[in-house]
């Protein structure tokens, strides 16, 4: 019992053909690989209020506390961006419960805030929270509005 490499036996060939797979494949990598560049595309966003209830801290919570025009303030004083993470290694209270609250002004650049919460994850804190305007209902006419 011999075995046929294919030929012209006239047997069947149980053999799976890839190639249409791999043509398929390769042409869905070329797509992705050209699309993907495009998506990274930036859109400007303003964060919206949320519906929530407060919560009260008995000992006061320590909150960064970013301006409009980019002044930080670490607990109601003024910071530099420069001396900002040595002031929060430096802070006990940020080595005790390692938390911060970031309340930043709306209309203030994402980019800005995440560099605070980079520089806060810098300085060893583990839980970097966001505080928001509590609102009893979310205003999403005024958001669709903007949209168009």
């Amino acid at each position: 019992m011999a075995m046929s490499s294919g030929g012209g036996d006239g047997e069947l060939n149980s053999e799976i053909n890839v190639t249409p797979l791999v043509d398929v494949m390769l042409v869905l990598l070329i797509i992705f690989m050209i699309t993907a560049p495009m998506m990274n595309t930036g859109v400007s966003l303003e964060l919206p209020q949320v519906t929530a209830q407060n919560m009260e801290d008995p000992e006061g919570k320590l909150v960064l506390s970013i301006a409009k025009d980019n002044k930080i303030f670490l607990g109601g004083s003024q910071v530099t961006w420069k001396d900002l993470e040595a002031k929060l290694k430096a802070n006990e209270r940020v080595q005790k419960e390692s938390a911060l609250y970031i309340e930043a002004d709306m209309h203030l650049d994402y980019g800005v805030v995440v560099t605070a919460m980079a520089i806060a994850k810098n300085s060893g804190v583990a839980h970097v929270m966001m505080l928001t305007n509590p609102s009893d209902n979310l205003k999403v006419e005024d958001l669709d509005r903007a949209s168009n």
